[in-house]
């Protein structure tokens, strides 16, 4: 049973390494493509019309969706909230079932 909840541990927290590394490297992209994007922008009309910045909102909004995932940041349910659940639902299923 030790082995099991280890193991459980062990795959959470792997899987959020994994979430965390797929973040800094979109992060790493955004970075990269936007100063592309802003030098191309500048290159064509000189910033006249920055239309790079529609690209660097739209990718921006994508990537704080992320981060929010990636480093548990949930202002609306709290930091426990999802464990709180599952264990909440889970003694409701091991209790009989009333029929009224």
């Amino acid at each position: 049973m030790e082995n099991t909840n280890r193991e459980d541990k062990y795959f959470r927290a792997k899987e959020r390494v994994d979430c965390i590394k797929k973040f800094y490297s979109g992060l790493l992209s955004y970075v990269v493509f936007i100063t592309l994007l802003g030098a191309l922008n500048y290159w064509i009309d000189e910033w006249r019309h920055p239309w790079f910045l529609w690209a660097a909102f739209g990718w921006g909004i994508g990537l704080v969706f992320h981060a929010v995932k990636a480093f548990g940041f949930n202002p609306l349910f709290g930091k426990d909230w999802e464990d709180r659940k599952i264990k909440e639902l889970m003694q409701e299923d091991e209790e009989p079932k009333k029929w009224n």
